[in-house]
């Protein structure tokens, strides 16, 4: 996703420094103008924001503390957008660590997809300073349909989890309905075409239903993220004394699958480990 939105900063005319782990990875941004430097601090040094998107927790960590990392290179008072989905409890240490160097932290998870990154159309759950988001803004503006400022810090990574835990609690559910469907011999495409215009309707439906009934199982986002977020959600549980029944089988369901080596495959798949478990 990191690609497609910085391909936007570009075309709106801001100048990119950017870092990537892979270097491959920012030839395309090279080639349209943006500048790759050598460590994420050289990026950072002297920029207004700086915009990370990794994976994980221990990676956006790295990247801004590890050795030449972003807290070493940012001047103070920028502003700098974390769109990765993370812990929310590492955001807010994130936040105030940086803070003592008055740099402002916001964590700015988004919802989605690729598609969602390319159309500049994607929703951004915020949390941090609502100062820091104006000063943002116009930059956000760049990526984001639907910009909000849900809380301090940390607060966007607990919506995000929210996002994740409805998304794809709802993608076991449909899972479940086209297996108990098929299971009886009933007409699946005639049955999503009631689904859809019923209650049951959603976009999930409108996007999983097919895909699952065709049985094409790309990854418009890879399972293994989708798992490595409910491992999140699963901790903060731990953490909160909280039990939610339909995340820890879901939980479970998407471990099982990463176990298989199905990780890099779509979400819908939980039909074929649905089926697989059958056997």
């Amino acid at each position: 996703m990191g690609q497609p939105m910085a391909r936007h900063l570009l075309n709106a005319g801001h100048r990119l420094r950017v870092f990537a782990r892979k270097p491959a990875s920012a030839a395309g941004l090279v080639s349209r103008g943006a500048v790759a430097l050598p460590s994420p601090a050289d990026a950072a040094a002297g920029a207004d924001f700086t915009c990370i998107n990794v994976t994980s927790t221990a990676d956006v960590q790295a990247v801004l503390f590890g050795e030449r990392g972003v807290e070493q290179g940012a001047k103070t008072g920028s502003v700098i957008l974390d769109f990765s989905t993370i812990s929310p409890t590492a955001a807010r240490v994130f936040a105030t660590r940086l803070a003592r160097n008055n740099i402002h932290y916001l964590d700015c998870p988004v919802s989605g997809g690729v598609q969602g990154a390319t159309a500049a159309t994607l929703t951004m759950m915020v949390g941090g300073k609502l100062e820091a988001l104006e000063t943002a803004r116009p930059i956000l503006q760049r990526l984001a349909k639907n910009i909000v400022h849900i809380g301090d810090s940390g607060a966007g990574q607990v919506a995000k989890a929210c996002n994740q835990i409805v998304q794809v609690v709802s993608i076991q559910a449909i899972a479940e309905a086209m297996h108990f469907a098929q299971a009886q011999g009933v007409n699946l495409e005639r049955t999503l075409s009631a689904l859809q215009s019923g209650f049951a309707g959603s976009k999930m439906l409108d996007l999983m239903g097919p895909k699952m009934i065709s049985r094409d199982f790309t990854a418009g986002i890879e399972l293994r993220l989708h798992e490595k977020d409910f491992g999140l959600v699963v901790d903060q549980l731990e953490t909160l004394g909280l039990d939610l029944p339909a995340v820890l089988l879901v939980a479970g369901q998407l471990h099982d699958m990463v176990q298989r080596g199905w990780g890099q495959e779509d979400t819908s798949a939980l039909l074929k480990l649905l089926e697989a478990q059958a056997e």
